[in-house]
C-alpha cells in the first residue's frame, strides 16, 4: 500500500527556518514527480514546489517561494523528498501536503488533479 507521510512542521518565527520532510513507503521514488502544497485555513490549496526524481531532477517553485525554498530528494534514501523552508514569512504559515505520481516527467505541478497519492500533511506556523 502507498503511503506519504510528513514531517518536520512546526511553529517559528519570522526569518526562520524549517525542513519538512515527506517519506514514501509502498513504492521509490523513481519516475515519480512529488510536490509540495500548501492550505492556509480559508484558502485554496496551492502548489509550492516540484521535483521529478529521476535524471537532472528538475524542480519548479511557486513564485511566492522562489529563492527561498528548496526541494531536494535524499541522495541515498530514495524514498525522502525535503522541502528546506528560509528566511519564513507569516503567509508561509499553512498545511503543507506532499504529493507523488509515477510519471516520464512533471506536467502539470501546479495542478493538485495532476497528482495521484497524497500525505496527511504537516502544519507550519510562522508568527511575525
Amino acid at each position: 500500500q502507498v503511503q506519504l507521510v510528513e514531517s518536520g512542521g512546526g511553529s517559528v518565527q519570522a526569518g526562520g527556518s524549517l525542513r519538512l520532510s515527506c517519506v514514501a513507503s509502498g513504492f521509490l521514488y523513481e519516475s515519480n514527480c512529488v510536490g509540495w502544497f500548501r492550505q492556509a485555513p480559508g484558502k485554496e490549496r496551492e502548489a509550492v514546489a516540484a521535483i521529478y526524481t529521476t535524471g537532472d531532477r528538475d524542480t519548479s517553485y511557486a513564485d511566492s517561494v522562489q529563492g527561498r525554498f528548496t526541494i531536494s530528494q535524499d541522495d541515498n534514501a530514495k524514498n525522502t523528498v525535503y522541502l528546506r523552508m528560509l528566511d519564513l514569512k507569516p503567509e508561509d504559515s499553512a498545511r503543507y501536503y506532499c504529493a507523488a505520481r509515477t510519471f516520464d516527467r512533471c506536467d502539470d505541478p501546479n495542478d493538485e488533479n495532476f497528482f495521484i497519492y497524497w500525505g496527511q500533511g504537516t502544519q507550519v506556523t510562522v508568527s511575525s
